[in-house]
């Protein structure tokens, strides 16, 4: 018999995290979460999120045994914007039995009707930091950090359930040209000259947000992925938090910064060398050796594989050729550290925008993913 009961203190939480990583042990393509990582993304008063969702994490267990696990979400946020009434789950992993999704599902169905919820989709976070989105293609491909790896049959049992796709998102694998393409030049040149735009330069990442950029920088993202799909805006509390915990990873050579002519933020992009063998080689956890490995290949002179985190631009200077200002100053960067090629992670099908980025690059769409949903029988 299959038992669905609420996560409950650290201790349980623990154990949550836990099974997902021996889940996936020796799997040669998924990464497991950090046990830090996790418990801070789950923890009452460690995520500003936690404050502002409702939510609330399940185990599965049969015979004592944890088989699954499930988060439910009410975005609120979200759901206003859209004049939807969605319940999310998020952070959901089971073995390979359709009756252990199916309870998980269900309890997140009944939780979310329970507080006037009329459909359920996902697998969603709190906010576009968490990972999101179900692999549906490209098992055979690593993860990355930014993204969530499953097995097969977890689209499958989706499908039995009564899910359809409501969103999709493709990555690519984008050769890093040996030259900077002619097109990308000549229009960086020309939105220098027209429109003013030029890079910032910093000396450390500290300057950065000494400045207010690294403020700015996620103001940004609210204008810009306003209209994507299940976005919702940070708040400031949400805000300082991703500062604290995120810009002090980055590297400084990796970050570029697109100003106007009055040295107002309108366009970004940022990058970090793989880390998905390091997260490999922690198996969740920061010591004895998971923090070395991590910060020797987030240091390292040289990374065949980087990971494409956050492109963005102002919706007034998405035509004006930014793009092109800002790979002229990621691609001598990339072919710096020895760069093969970078993953785009994931980008909406319908974001025609993010999509004709790399019309002038060699491309591979290696992996697809989707948010399922349905009415809440």
């Amino acid at each position: 018999m299959i038992t669905v009961v609420p996560v409950s203190g650290r201790r349980e939480l623990k154990k949550f995290i836990r099974f997902k990583i021996k889940l996936y042990a020796g799997n040669p393509y998924a990464i497991p979460p950090l046990y830090a990582d996790e418990t801070e993304a789950l923890l009452e008063g460690r995520n500003p999120a936690l404050a502002v969702y409702d939510h609330q994490a399940f185990i599965a267990r049969r015979d004592g045994k944890i088989v699954g696990r499930i988060v439910a979400i009410i975005n609120h946020i979200s759901n206003r914007k859209e004049g939807t009434k969605y319940v999310r789950f998020g952070f959901i992993d089971f073995i390979e039995d359709f009756e252990v999704a199916d309870a998980l599902i269900r309890t997140v169905e009944q939780w979310g009707r329970a507080r006037g919820m009329e459909a359920i989709h996902g697998p969603l976070g709190f906010t576009d930091f968490d990972p999101e989105g179900m692999l549906t293609c490209g098992f055979d491909q690593a993860g990355t950090i930014a993204c969530i790896y499953n097995y097969p049959y977890y689209p499958e049992y989706l499908a039995r359930m009564g899910f359809r796709k409501d969103a999709e998102w493709v990555e690519y694998k984008i050769a890093i040209p040996k030259a900077i393409p002619d097109k990308h030049l000549k229009i960086a040149e020309l939105v220098r000259r027209k429109y003013g735009l030029h890079v910032l330069r910093f000396d450390t990442i500290a300057d950065i947000v000494k400045q207010g950029y690294a403020h700015r920088l996620f103001r940004l993202l609210n204008i810009t992925y306003a209209d994507l799909y299940g976005f919702s805006e940070l708040t400031d509390e949400m805000i300082d938090y991703y500062i604290r915990k995120y810009v002090p990873l980055l590297r400084l050579e990796l970050i570029t910064l697109i100003a106007d002519e009055n040295d107002e933020l309108v366009a970004f992009g940022i990058a970090l060398p793989s880390l998905t063998r390091a997260m490999q080689k922690a198996r969740g956890r920061m010591f004895p050796l998971g923090a070395y490995h991590l910060l020797r290949a987030l240091k390292s002179p040289k990374a065949e594989v980087c990971d494409l985190m956050l492109v963005a631009a102002h919706p007034s200077v998405q035509n004006a050729g930014a793009a092109a200002l800002l790979f002229t100053e990621m691609i001598p960067q990339f072919q710096k550290l020895g760069t093969v090629y970078a993953e785009s992670n994931p980008e909406l099908t319908d974001n025609q925008r993010i999509q004709a980025l790399w019309g002038n690059f060699d491309k591979t769409l290696h992996k697809r993913r989707a948010v399922f949903a349905k009415p809440i029988d």
